[in-house]
C-alpha cells in the first residue's frame, strides 16, 4: 500500500545538488535537448516569476561560483541528462561550463518570465539542421507534462496528474489531512520509510561539514561563540549547523542535500534541526526519525496550502513548523494540543518573513527560522502558546496554517510582482 508518507517522500523528498530552481531549469533544458543530437542554434527558456526570483542569485554548482537560471538552462542543455534528475549539474565539467558560456556570449540562449500560476518551467530549442524540441517541466520540480519531438507530442499530461491514476494527488491528500492524520503517518512509518529519513539526515550532515569551511553565516556565528558574545548551547549549535549546511547549497557547492517539499533549504530546516536535537538529548532514534517524517509531512502541508514557491519564505516557515513539531513530538509524542501550540507559536513570531530569492542570505533566514523553532517547541511542549484570540491564529494548527496560506495567497498578491520588478530593473 502506498500511504501519503510513500507519497510526499517520493515526490518532495529527493537529493538535490544546489538551489532547486536552476536545477529544474537545467533538467528542463535536458528534457528536450536529450531528444535530438546536434548542435543547437537557439534555446527559448520560459519561466515563472518566481522561479526566475530563486535562480537569479544563487551560485550553480561546479561553475566557479557562476550565477543564474540562463547558465543552468545551457548547462542543462549540453549535460542533456534528464536522468540524473535533481543532480543533474554534478556532471558538469570543465569543458560544459566553456561551451556553455559561449553559447550565453553567442546570446544562444534567451530566458523570458512567463505571466504563468505555479511551478512552470518552458524550454523550446532549434538545432542547427532545423529540428525542434519543446520540454515543460510544471506543477513541481521534476514532473515533466510536455515533450514535443520535432513535432510529435510525446507527453502531454497535466501537472495534477503527474503523481500518476493510480497514487492520485498527494498534494489534494496533504492539504485534506488533519494534524492528527500527519501524526499517525509518522507513527505507522515503516522501515524503509524510517531508513531514508535517516540517509536524509547523514547527506545534510555532510552539507554542513562542507558549508564550516566557507567564511559565511555559520562561520560568523560560530565566531561569535568563540568571543563569547553567544552561549555554547544546544539552540545555537543547530543553528550553527543548519546555516553551515545552507552556506554550502548557496555557494554552489557540489554537495547534495536531502530536500523537503521540493527545497533544499527547506529540507536542512526540516531535517537536520530536529535530528542535531534528538542526538543532543539522547532522544531514541527510531523516535527522531519518525519526528522527521512528521516534519516532512507538515512542511507538505503547509506548502499544499501556500504554493511550492510564495511570497513568504518556506525554509523559515514551512519547514520550521515541520522542525518545531517534530520536536515537540521527540518530547512529548502525538500531544495534539503541544504540536499546535508550537506551530501556532512559530507561524505568529516569523509568519510574515518574505522570500526574495534564493542566495547566501537565506542562510540567514534559517538561522532565524531555527532559534524560532526551538523556542516555539519548548513552549509548546510546556503547553503555552499563542492562541486563537491573538491575530491571525485560529482555533487549530490547521485553521492557522490556512490563514498564513490567505494571507500570502490573497493579502500578498503584489508581493511577488513587486519584488521580481526590483529583481529585473537590477539585472539591466
Amino acid at each position: 500500500m502506498t500511504t501519503l508518507l510513500k507519497q510526499v517522500l517520493k515526490h518532495q523528498v529527493y537529493p538535490a545538488m544546489g538551489c532547486t530552481e536552476p536545477v529544474s531549469v537545467a533538467l528542463c533544458a535536458a528534457n528536450a535537448s536529450a531528444l535530438h543530437k546536434g548542435p543547437i542554434k537557439k534555446a527559448v527558456v520560459g519561466v515563472d516569476s518566481a522561479t526566475f526570483k530563486n535562480g537569479l542569485g544563487v551560485r550553480i554548482p561546479n561553475t566557479n561560483g557562476e550565477k543564474g537560471n540562463l547558465l543552468a538552462a545551457a548547462l542543462g542543455l549540453l549535460t542533456a541528462k534528464p536522468k540524473l534528475g535533481m543532480e543533474i549539474l554534478k556532471g558538469v565539467s570543465a569543458s560544459v561550463l566553456r561551451k556553455a558560456k559561449k553559447m550565453l556570449a553567442d546570446k544562444a540562449v534567451t530566458i523570458k518570465v512567463k505571466n504563468q500560476k505555479g511551478f512552470y518551467i518552458k524550454t523550446e530549442i532549434l538545432f542547427e539542421d532545423g529540428y525542434k524540441t519543446k520540454a515543460v517541466i510544471s506543477g513541481c520540480h521534476t514532473a515533466v507534462t510536455y515533450l514535443e519531438d520535432n513535432g510529435r507530442v510525446l507527453i502531454d499530461a497535466k501537472p495534477e496528474v503527474k503523481t500518476g491514476k493510480s497514487e492520485g494527488n498527494f498534494k489534494k491528500l496533504l492539504a485534506k489531512s488533519s494534524l492528527a492524520d500527519l501524526v499517525r503517518e509518522a507513527q505507522n512509518a515503516d522501515e524503509e520509510d524510517l531508513a531514508y529519513i535517516k540517509e536524509g539526515a547523514l547527506m545534510n550532515l555532510a552539507a554542513a561539514k562542507k558549508g564550516a569551511n566557507l567564511k559565511k553565516v555559520g562561520f560568523y556565528l560560530s565566531e561569535l561563540v568563540k568571543l563569547r558574545m553567544l552561549d555554547k548551547n544546544l539552540i545555537n549549535s543547530a543553528k550553527i549547523l543548519a546555516s553551515q549546511a545552507a552556506d554550502a547549497r548557496m555557494d554552489g557547492i557540489a554537495v547534495p542535500v536531502m530536500s523537503s517539499g521540493e527545497s533544499g533549504n527547506q529540507g536542512i530546516v526540516a531535517v537536520l534541526v530536529p535530528y542535531h536535537v534528538g542526538k543532543c538529548l539522547k532522544i531514541k532514534e527510531e523516535t527522531i526519525l519518525r519526528s522527521i517524517a512528521l516534519s516532512h509531512l507538515l512542511n507538505g502541508y503547509v506548502k499544499a496550502f501556500t504554493g511550492d514557491l510564495a511570497p513568504i519564505c518556506g525554509c523559515a516557515i514551512a519547514a520550521g513548523v515541520g522542525a518545531s513539531a517534530a520536536i515537540v513530538y521527540q518530547q512529548k509524542g502525538a500531544d495534539l494540543k503541544a504540536i499546535t501550540l508550537a506551530i501556532n507559536n512559530i507561524i505568529s513570531d516569523i509568519g510574515g518573513m518574505l522570500c526574495d530569492g534564493a542566495k547566501s542570505g537565506c542562510a540567514l533566514k534559517v538561522v532565524s527560522s531555527v532559534d524560532s523553532a526551538l523556542r516555539a517547541a519548548f513552549m509548546g511542549v510546556n503547553h503555552y502558546g499563542i492562541t486563537e484570540v491573538e491575530g491571525f491564529i485560529g482555533k487549530t494548527a490547521e485553521a492557522t496554517i490556512q490563514n498564513l496560506s490567505r494571507i500570502s495567497t490573497v493579502g500578498m498578491v503584489k508581493v511577488d510582482t513587486t519584488i521580481v520588478d526590483i529583481m529585473k530593473s537590477k539585472t539591466k
